[in-house]
Order: C-alpha cells, then sequence, then structure tokens
C-alpha cells in the first residue's frame, strides 16, 4: 500500500475514549459511521469536508463530525496537530488525503 498515513493502529482505543466524552458516538447508528475529527474554524477540516462530500457522490458513506473542542485535554492533544481525521470503524487516516485515499478505507485489510 502506497500511504503511509493510513494507520489502523488502536482505532478501537481511541474511538472508545471518543464515546467515553461524546456518548451520542457509541448509539447504534453511529458506531458504523466514519468521523471526521476537527474543530471550527479549521481550514484543512472544511476541505476534508467537501472532500468526503464528492466522495459520497460514488460512496453512499455515512460520517459524523466530532468537534476536538468537546473531548477531553490529553485526548483533544492527540489530534491537535493532525486534524483534520478521519476515524472509522477500524482505520485511521490523517490529512492530507484524497479520494483515492478515501478510496482505500473501503479496501478489507489484508
Amino acid at each position: 500500500m502506497h500511504d503511509n498515513h493510513i494507520n489502523d493502529d488502536n482505532v478501537d482505543i481511541l474511538r472508545a475514549r471518543i464515546i467515553e466524552e461524546i456518548p451520542h458516538l457509541g448509539t447504534a447508528q453511529n458506531l458504523d459511521k466514519w468521523w471526521l475529527l476537527g474543530t471550527s474554524g479549521c481550514h484543512l477540516c472544511e476541505l476534508a469536508d467537501q472532500l468526503i462530500t464528492q466522495f459520497q457522490a460514488v460512496q453512499p458513506i455515512a460520517y459524523e463530525h466530532v468537534d476536538i473542542a468537546d473531548l477531553d485535554e490529553s485526548l483533544m492533544m492527540t489530534f491537535a496537530t493532525t486534524i483534520p481525521v478521519i476515524l472509522t470503524p477500524t482505520k485511521r487516516l490523517d490529512y492530507p488525503f484524497s479520494v483515492m485515499d478515501l478510496q482505500q478505507l473501503l479496501t478489507p485489510q489484508s
């Protein structure tokens, strides 16, 4: 795989910690969604949002915005220098990413 910024280490742990801070993300309708981690006023986060919206035209994925300002400080600092970040149920993708990278998130792990 050519993308060294797709990472599946500790995704379960990160998602569990985020659910502790934002309990509605642990509901059945949100568990399978991709989460776009960012914060207000983040220009790159807006670009990432547009990219996902374009991607949805060809892949009907559901995603939820997660504002890192709603997380505890240690968890917020985990993402502060890497946002926007996409967390799928099994993978993490740090910005910058392209539509091709989003497509790879759908590829089962080998």
